[in-house]
């Protein structure tokens, strides 16, 4: 029973970050939104939540939905051949700046792999890539990561949130808690999803 219930907790866990990594770098449609916010109520298979812009949405989850929650990690966690998810921001020298990464299962690597836009911050871009150095400074990490036949070298200021994802169940989705949903609209305004990340144990989705 304990390796049936270990082993829906990855499916799980693969599944939703599957869809992040997805809509992290591949070409967006017009309807697909990430939101990010508070959770109001959770019902039968509406969740609505307070958005970080202030607004009410509701989401609906269809059949085969999925929950995650992220654990903490730290740099030291960050070694080469990793594959890793960082939200940066230009430096005034040029270079990146990390403001969020996100260490993906082995199970994942190459999975969306790219850099595009984000809407984390005004400016940010999501880069999905293979690590291949990590320097330690006296403020932070740096790390070289390689995608699709680039390379970009990316700062990590010791502030910077580095997380990987974690089970969680329906159970976690209390009111007020923090999460990541990244949804479809459809055409009649609906927002639906099949994943929600949900931070859990004081650890905030920071994606």
């Amino acid at each position: 029973m304990k390796l049936a219930k270990f082993s829906r907790a990855i499916g799980l866990l693969v599944l939703a970050s599957t869809t992040i990594v997805a809509l992290g770098v591949a070409a967006q449609a017009a309807e697909s939104v990430r939101l990010r916010g508070t959770i109001t109520t959770f019902e039968g298979s509406n969740l609505t939540i307070k958005t970080r812009e202030g607004e009410d949405k509701t989401i609906v989850l269809p059949d085969g939905w999925a929950v995650s929650s992220v654990a903490t990690a730290s740099a030291a966690d960050i070694k080469p051949g990793d594959y890793v998810g960082i939200a940066s921001l230009p430096n005034a020298d040029g270079s990146d700046g990390a403001l969020e990464v996100l260490i993906f299962p082995a199970a994942l690597k190459g999975a969306g792999e790219g850099s595009s836009a984000w809407d984390l911050q005004p400016g940010s871009t999501m880069t999905n890539a293979t690590v291949a150095d990590v320097v330690t400074a006296a403020d932070g990490h740096s790390v070289k990561v390689t995608y699709q036949g680039n390379e970009k070298t990316i700062d990590i200021p010791e502030a910077t949130p580095i997380v990987t994802f974690a089970p969680a169940t329906k159970a976690d989705l209390v009111p007020g808690a923090a999460v990541f949903i990244p949804s479809e609209v459809a055409a009649d305004g609906t927002i639906s999803s099949h994943t929600v990340v949900v931070g859990t144990k004081g650890v905030v989705p920071p994606m």
